[in-house]
């Protein structure tokens, strides 16, 4: 019997260790966006102070709004006092993204309930780009763990955003602009990949058109078009692969 136990009892320590390999897997994924995060961070801790709010804003909009792109549009509308009706349709439009990374990002690893609906609230641009991009299996631990990095850079880099603008002597312009450097980041990143030209390509055309056809609404034309050229793409991808299978 005693034997029998000890067999028994064996195969219960791999598991720990695993969780602790896949957890310090989902770290080392983060290194690479995390480490352009943490200085867009900085950016919007100095922004929010700069704009003359008080700073526990920077962490408490991220841990409320935890998208940076909304977290730095926030910023320009809460100095303006813009109406709530305009500030809930903007982060609609903003966030609408994220209803179509659902088709791929790998949620379904995430069983319990709780950590699955922090994965649903973390599911940020540098999150989906980090597992569109990569070829190897997820699991819960390594997901998670990989989002929680991603949080932590981008609230200490608020942080010390806040405390380095208590040092500066004057303003400086241009910081809602630094989101765009981790975009153009990202987007490289993801054309490394041949089945994701397609997309860089609709996107390209779309604002194309939408500078031609209304070039004082080209961004929001440009959206609205790449959304529909992107749901007749992901359409006719499950045809054929329905139709090859």
């Amino acid at each position: 019997m005693e034997s029998v136990n000890l067999i028994d009892a064996e195969p219960s320590a791999p598991p720990v260790f695993s969780r602790r390999r896949e957890a310090a897997k989902g770290l080392r994924s983060s290194l690479a966006a995390g480490l352009g995060m943490f200085p867009l961070g900085i950016a919007f801790g100095l922004l929010v102070v700069q704009a003359g709010l008080p700073w526990w804003l920077a962490p408490a909009l991220s841990t409320a709004a935890f998208a940076g792109s909304l977290e730095l549009l926030l910023v320009g509308m809460i100095v303006t006092a813009t109406p709530l009706a305009t500030i809930a349709l903007t982060t609609f439009l903003v966030n609408f993204r994220h209803v179509f990374y659902s088709f791929s990002f790998p949620l379904q690893v995430v069983k319990h309930p709780l950590a699955k609906v922090y994965s649903m609230y973390a599911m940020i641009d540098e999150a989906y780009a980090v597992t569109a991009a990569s070829k190897e299996r997820w699991n819960s631990w390594r997901l998670i763990t990989m989002q929680l990095a991603f949080q932590c850079y981008w609230v200490v880099g608020g942080l010390v955003g806040v405390g380095i603008s208590s040092l500066l002597p004057g303003r400086i312009e241009g910081l809602e602009f630094a989101l765009c450097a981790l975009f153009v980041t990202l987007t490289l990143d993801a054309a490394r990949s041949g089945k994701q030209l397609p997309s860089l390509l609709l996107g390209a055309a779309s604002f194309a058109a939408a500078v031609v056809l209304a070039p004082d609404a080209s961004l929001f034309l440009g959206l609205l078009l790449f959304l529909a050229l992107l749901i007749v793409r992901f359409a006719f991808s499950r045809r054929r692969g329905d139709s090859d299978a």
